[in-house]
């Protein structure tokens, strides 16, 4: 079958053999189908769709499409986490040294951040000296070694995804649960974790806005998972507001620091240790609640604090920042959001303050854009606060001092004020494979 025929079936809503999506994979690495074929294949799938036997075939053909990781000869249960990207989101700073105190492995790919969204990569880069480029020898050799190990995509790990990501990107077709599953999953298996756990973000600030697509998206990940021996679980988790108060790569890792020294906001402190939990009970037939207990005393004890400062050494960082967050990269300017009525927080839009943030300097369009780490935004007021007129309702940072205006009228409108009390939402929706 040609790559003419294997485009008209799919453009006609026909099923493909695993076969038919080998040989389109395979070609495309290859060079032998050319950029314009697939980008009529990406949009014939998001049209119509793939069955979940090819969205596992297409999952399949994009491992192998590259090289794999071995995690059989290290210690402990290994375990990886992937977060779909949110506002705020810094879980994996903290869950990472938890997990690894606790006798399990953490050997794990993560990427940079895209659009409004952050990227683990680009926080990390924020501690100077940290490196994220690791040869597959010194991932595997730290893993051993402290139990943790976190680097970005190595350039022969699933290039299928690589080169099918920079299409979607350009194409309209970002957003299809079936793409979506196939190029998380894939990263997923290749890096060789037999636990894992998949945080699918659902709200304003996410770029899945509904809970039947958040719900959908997690349980074809499950279904990939389980096809290929991997224990996988799906959380469903609000982002309808940023989580934490910290927004910006500097700001995040402060905030991630202070959560495991036991002074950070309660709900990324929460979040953090029931997503850690979920991993631990999952990959040791543990308890739940013991798990919890598990990892909530690891956090109060200082030893996942101590394990962020072996963590930060073995990368080449400088583990000063783990008791002075001066050190991370500071903002030449800084302008302060007031509030401009009494009363209380009904809702803090993420998106808004997503937006108000890139424009300061935390995102970027193309992967290549390049960040300002000291950037971000600060809140001071959330869902369920009282506020005064005129007091702070966040402090935006940024070297780009002629960006701080904008931001601040975008970020203005994130607030919605009003004399009624509300508490804040469960920031845990659902669970799904646990």
């Amino acid at each position: 079958m040609t790559t003419f025929d294997i485009l008209s079936r799919k453009r006609r809503g026909e099923r493909h053999t695993s076969g038919e999506i080998r040989r389109l994979i395979e070609g495309f690495v290859a060079g032998e189908v050319a950029d314009y074929q697939m980008s009529a294949w990406l949009m014939a799938v998001c049209i119509n769709g793939l069955e979940p036997d090819e969205t596992l075939a297409l999952t399949e053909a994009m491992v192998a499409s590259g090289e794999t990781i071995d995690l059989l000869g290290l210690p402990g249960p290994t375990v990886d986490k992937h977060s779909t990207g949110g506002v705020g989101d810094k879980t994996t700073l903290v869950i990472v040294p938890l997990l690894a105190c606790a006798g399990l492995t953490v050997a794990k790919m993560s990427g940079r951040g895209l659009g409004l969204t952050g990227g683990t990569i680009d926080k990390l880069e924020a501690i100077p000296g940290f490196r994220t480029s690791l040869t597959r020898e010194e991932f595997l050799d730290q893993a051993k070694r402290i139990g943790c190990a976190l680097a970005g995509q190595t350039a022969n790990l699933v290039p299928a995804d690589k080169k099918i990501y920079a299409l979607r990107d350009v194409t309209a077709t970002v957003d299809c649960v079936p793409l979506i599953a196939a190029s998380v999953m894939s990263k997923k298996l290749a890096c060789g974790a037999r636990t894992i756990i998949l945080d699918i973000k659902v709200g304003r600030g996410a770029f899945v806005h509904d809970i039947e697509s958040a719900r959908t998206l997690a349980q074809t990940m499950i279904e990939i998972g389980r096809a290929a021996g991997r224990r996988t679980i799906a959380v469903i988790t609000g982002m309808d507001e940023p989580l934490g108060r910290a927004v910006g790569n500097a700001n995040e890792v402060a905030e991630a620091i202070a959560t495991l020294h036991g002074s950070g906001p309660t709900d990324l402190t929460d979040l953090s240790l029931d997503l850690a939990a979920m991993l631990h009970s999952a990959a040791t037939a543990s308890p739940l609640d013991s798990s919890r207990a598990t990892m909530s005393e690891i956090l109060h004890s200082g030893a996942a604090i101590e394990k962020l400062r072996q963590w930060i050494r073995a990368q080449g960082g400088d583990a000063g920042v783990v008791d002075d967050s001066g050190m991370l990269p500071q903002p030449l300017a800084r302008l302060e959001v007031i509030c401009q009525s009494t009363g209380n927080v009904q809702s803090l839009d993420a998106e808004s303050i997503a937006q108000a943030a890139s424009l300061l300097g935390t995102g970027r369009l193309r992967l290549g854009d390049v960040i300002d780490p000291s950037a971000g935004v600060l809140l001071h007021k959330k869902t369920g606060d009282p506020v005064q007129a005129g007091e702070p309702l966040a402090t935006l940072a940024s070297n780009r001092e002629n960006t701080l205006p904008a931001a601040a009228e975008l970020a203005n409108g994130a607030w919605t004020i009003s004399s009624n009390a509300v508490r804040p939402s469960p920031t845990i929706i659902e669970t799904l494979g646990f």
